[in-house]
């Protein structure tokens, strides 16, 4: 394993755990058995380790969202189920993974510290994948204002947010050993036949 990767992989652990603010550089270098002039090295300061380290996991995973996208639009009038799934699955498939645990409880962190820039990073990412998916999207759901077709990915990124976050999400035991005995896929298929209930639904009259 390269130096770089070590340092990766240790910070990576010791954000999701600590944070960004109870990690310090020498923290990590201890972890990653490496000096500090690797670090500074290799990335410069703590903000652009962070931000490296959220850039592993993020890119590739917002890349396969996309390659899965083209897939389905390539096999000719995708169905609303066949787009959500191209979005949803790369993200809880990460799940069944111990680094695609450590990425999302990182990204749990990022929410409730005070990571604004990180947070701005992140959002630029979902932006830009964001954009592939609405106008496929729209063609499914014409009857929806702008305003509700927003609100509503808002409400699919939160719930897949939830999904992803696991068991240490769920608040009774019992549902806490549900959720270990369900695999991935099936979690997939849960998730997409609800969203689309969601998305399908008439839209409101907040006004009252």
């Amino acid at each position: 394993m390269s130096t770089q990767e070590k340092i990766l992989d240790a910070a990576e652990a010791l954000f999701a755990e600590y944070g960004f603010v109870g990690t310090s550089l020498r923290a990590i270098t201890q972890s990653a058995e490496v000096n500090l002039a690797s670090v500074n090295y290799h990335f410069g300061s703590k903000e652009a380790l962070v931000k490296a380290v959220l850039q592993r996991r993020s890119e590739p995973l917002n890349q396969s969202r996309i390659a899965r996208l083209e897939a389905v639009i390539a096999e000719g009038n995708p169905s609303l189920e066949a787009l959500l799934t191209a979005f949803v699955s790369p993200a809880l498939e990460m799940t069944d993974s111990e680094d695609g645990a450590r990425y999302i409880k990182l990204l749990a962190r990022i929410t409730i510290e005070p990571m604004g820039e990180l947070r701005d990073s992140l959002n630029a990412q979902y932006e830009a994948v964001m954009t592939r998916f609405m106008p496929p999207l729209r063609e499914h759901l014409p009857e929806l204002s702008q305003e509700a077709l927003l609100w509503r990915i808002h409400f699919v990124l939160g719930t897949l947010g939830y999904c992803m976050a696991g068991k240490d999400a769920v608040l009774l035991e019992s549902q806490g050993a549900l959720f270990e005995q369900t695999s991935a896929a099936q979690m997939i298929q849960r998730l997409v036949r609800f969203l689309c209930a969601g998305l399908r639904s008439p839209e409101l009259d907040v006004s009252l």
